[in-house]
This record gives C-alpha cells, sequence and structure tokens, in this order.
C-alpha cells in the first residue's frame, strides 16, 4: 500500500515537472525570435549610432541606418544618410555604390528632389544599363519634366527588361501621348488600363489619342463619360463640344460647353477657350444674341483676348440687321432666296426672270434676264458672302464668266471691300461692284 502510494506520489510530481518545462518550453520559443528581433535591431541601431557619434560620416553607421530608415519609409533621414553615403561612394569600397545610388535616387523622388533624383539614378545606370528601376525613374523624371522624347528612350529600355510593368506602361503611353505619337500611345494605354480600369488619367489620355487619330465616335463616348470628373471634367467638355461642332450637332456641342464651364475653379485660359469655342457655335446656330454675352464676358475678363473685340463688333451690326444676318450666317438655301430678292431689287418695275443658279463654297451665281422698257439684256449677279478683301483675280474670272454666257453687264456683290486694284480693273468694263455699305442699303430695302 505504501509502496503503491509512493509509486502515484513519484508520477504524479515525474507529471508536473513535464508540464512545467513544456509550458516553460512553449513560452520562450512564442517569444524569443521577437524579443531577439527587437533586441537585435535595437543593438543594431544603438551601434550605429555609436559609430555615427564618433564619426558622423562611417560608411557603416550610414549604411545601417539608411537602411533602416528605407525599410521604415522614413525618407527624410533616409535621403540625408544616402546622400552622404553617395558622395563617399567612390573612395570608400565597404559602399556598393549601385544600391545606394538608387536608394538615394528613390529617397529624392519620393521627396521630389527631382535634380537630385535625377543625379543619383543616372549614376545607377552607369553602373548598370540594366537596371529597370534606374531606367523606369530616368523615364519619368523625364516625363514630368516634359521631355517626352527622352522619356520614351529611357521607358523602352525599362520594358525591355521588364515587359509586364504597369507603371513603366503607363508612363511610356503618357509620353507618347504627350509626344504626339498618338496611334503608338494607344496599345500602351491600353494595357496599363487593363490593369488599373479605375485610373481616369489613363482613360483621357486614350480618348485623346483616338481623337487625333480619327476614331471620333469611340473617343466622345469617352469624353462625355468624364464630362462631369472634377479635374478631367472641363477639358472632357470641351472635346465633347468640339466634336459636336464637327459633326454639326450645335445644340448638344453648346450643351457640352456649358458643362465644362459648369466646374468650379476653372483657370482662366482654359475658361476662356471653352467660351470663345461655345460663342463659336452659338453663332453657327444663329444665336448672336447670347453669342454676344459671352463674348462680351471673355472681353472684360481678358480684354484683347484672339479677335473677341473684332467679333463683338462684327455680331453687334450682324444682331440689328436681320438680312445681313442671314446674308452671312444662314444655310444655302435661305441665302439664295435673299440673293434672288436682290436680284429683282436692282431693276425695280423692270421684269426679270431667273434663268440659272450655281452655288459655290464662296459665293453664288445668279443669271438672269431682265426686261426693262428701255433695254432687254442677260445680267450675271455674283453674291460673295465673306467679309474680307475682294480683289482684282477674283474680278477678272467674273469678267471672264461674263464674256462666257454672253451677258451684257456683270454685278458683284460683297459683304467686305473691294481692292484698289479691283476698283482699277473694272473701269471701261461691263462690271459693277457694291461693297459692305452698298449691300446694307440694299438689304434694308427688302422685307
Amino acid at each position: 500500500m505504501n509502496a503503491s502510494f509512493t509509486v502515484i506520489i513519484v508520477i504524479l510530481i515525474a507529471a508536473a515537472a513535464i508540464l512545467l518545462l513544456t509550458f516553460l518550453g512553449r513560452s520562450r520559443a512564442g517569444k524569443s525570435p521577437k524579443q531577439k528581433k527587437q533586441k537585435d535591431r535595437a543593438v543594431i541601431i544603438r551601434e550605429a549610432n555609436r559609430r555615427l557619434a564618433q564619426n558622423p560620416r562611417d560608411p557603416e553607421g550610414l549604411t545601417v541606418m539608411g537602411n533602416i530608415y528605407f525599410q521604415d519609409q522614413n525618407w527624410e533621414k533616409a535621403y540625408t544618410a544616402y546622400e552622404i553615403l553617395f558622395c563617399l561612394a567612390s573612395s570608400t569600397p565597404k559602399i556598393d555604390p549601385f544600391e545606394n545610388a538608387l536608394r538615394y535616387g528613390i529617397a529624392a523622388i519620393k521627396l521630389n528632389k527631382i535634380p537630385e533624383a535625377t543625379k543619383a539614378f543616372v549614376e545607377a545606370r552607369k553602373l548598370r544599363r540594366d537596371s529597370f528601376e534606374a531606367n523606369y525613374n530616368l523615364g519619368y523624371i523625364c516625363y514630368i519634366q516634359k521631355e517626352y522624347e527622352k522619356a520614351i528612350t529611357f521607358l523602352k529600355q525599362a520594358l525591355v527588361i521588364d515587359p509586364e510593368s504597369i507603371p513603366a506602361q503607363k508612363y511610356m503611353g503618357f509620353s507618347m501621348h504627350k509626344a504626339h505619337h498618338f496611334r503608338e500611345a494607344l496599345k500602351y494605354l491600353k494595357r496599363a488600363l487593363e490593369a488599373e480600369p479605375e485610373d481616369r488619367e489613363i482613360l483621357f489620355a486614350m480618348a485623346e489619342c483616338l481623337y487625333e487619330t480619327g476614331a471620333q465616335e469611340q473617343a466622345l463616348k469617352i469624353f462625355s463619360a468624364l464630362s462631369s470628373h472634377p479635374t478631367l471634367g472641363p477639358h472632357a467638355a470641351l472635346y465633347s463640344g468640339i466634336i459636336y461642332t464637327q459633326n454639326g450637332q450645335f445644340e448638344k456641342a453648346i450643351t457640352e460647353f456649358e458643362t465644362g464651364l459648369k466646374h468650379d475653379n476653372l483657370p482662366k485660359e482654359l475658361s476662356n477657350d471653352i467660351n470663345y469655342k461655345l460663342a463659336a457655335v452659338l453663332i453657327k446656330n444663329q444665336d448672336l444674341g447670347r453669342a454676344l454675352s459671352v463674348l462680351k464676358e471673355i472681353q472684360k475678363t481678358t480684354p484683347g483676348y484672339k479677335d473677341v473685340p473684332s467679333l463683338i463688333v462684327r455680331y453687334r451690326e450682324l444682331n440689328q440687321n436681320k438680312n445681313l444676318k442671314t446674308y452671312l450666317l444662314s444655310v444655302q438655301s435661305e441665302f439664295t432666296e435673299l440673293c434672288k430678292k436682290m436680284v429683282t431689287e436692282f431693276f425695280p418695275g423692270a421684269r426679270v426672270k431667273i434663268t440659272d443658279i450655281e452655288m459655290y463654297a464662296d459665293y453664288s451665281d445668279i443669271v438672269a434676264k431682265v426686261d426693262t422698257s428701255k433695254w432687254t439684256d442677260i445680267v450675271l449677279f455674283r453674291f460673295y458672302r465673306g467679309q474680307g478683301s475682294i480683289g482684282e483675280i477674283p474680278l477678272r474670272d467674273f469678267h471672264a464668266r461674263i464674256k462666257d454666257i454672253k451677258a451684257g453687264k456683270g454685278i458683284c456683290v460683297a459683304a467686305g471691300v473691294f481692292t484698289d486694284e479691283a476698283k482699277r480693273f473694272i473701269d471701261g468694263r461691263p462690271v459693277y461692284i457694291y461693297d459692305k455699305d452698298q449691300l446694307n442699303k440694299l438689304l434694308n430695302k427688302i422685307e
């Protein structure tokens, strides 16, 4: 009995000892690596700081601290350490010149110290031309400095080393876009967008490339979708408006331009550009009142912007003279009807029969048989819609046409002026000219 009891006691003590050892072992095993790591880091930092206290340019101490700061992304302190190491690298064999230059460049670019970053990456690339980081970062720096052709050179080398790099694809596309290599840029931008479908800057650059390569319908879809974007929206709306204007969809163009102008904090240059194009499409849409308001707003904020002062003078007059507005801005059918009314106005009381009408880009010709109480003859009328100057050469052409159709005389009407050479040419010839002032008098007689 006593023996059995003694055995039981021994077994219990042994089990308790085993459990205690196991617990202690697990406790040490669980805490040791972390504690050891913290202890090692603390010891390393303390040793490095001791060395730097004795010599602030100690290579080993700077390398250790630079590595720690770099891993912690403490860019200010990492930059300070690697800047000194960069200067020491050429005279200190213990320093890895390539890694040091690369890290110095990365820390510099994180702090927007572009000249220092450039110097560091150039040095790293000298040491290893096949370094992706050196080539990519030099390409990126050239891009932000608007040296797009140089950026393309570096980024091409980066993509040879790592063809799958999305940042390199992205900035290659951006650089080619800015360098006007629009078709080539598209393939890089598409790859970058596949990886970053929410990146609206890539999408906008793609739309510009599509627009410049003639794919206006695709570009318009993207620009329209981006027109409400807080930063890209004004530019996207500007492009949408331009495309709609080119397609003759003036109402939609006006809507897009107005959407662009609704954005807050528009730069004056961009605001002026959108307003100027808005005024132009309002003029095309024959809404001269609104066009004048927009032009006056531009003139108020930026006096002398482009040809705004002369446009205000021109379209103020047109807005007050319906017939002159029709003469200059209406569709071809309305213009032709107005010209036919003017033909009859030239010879009040006569019988006028229009026998032929020919319309051209700059002018229209009307042939009429005029029968008065004193004479009957064929008269050729030419109506110029432009407000520029008409010189001798157009009148020589007009005179030749008079002879070809065997007309007795020709009457040339313009919304602009005739040069002195033109006036001298008609002397002694059956050609009569009516400039803008005479045109206005004629138009005022017409209902």
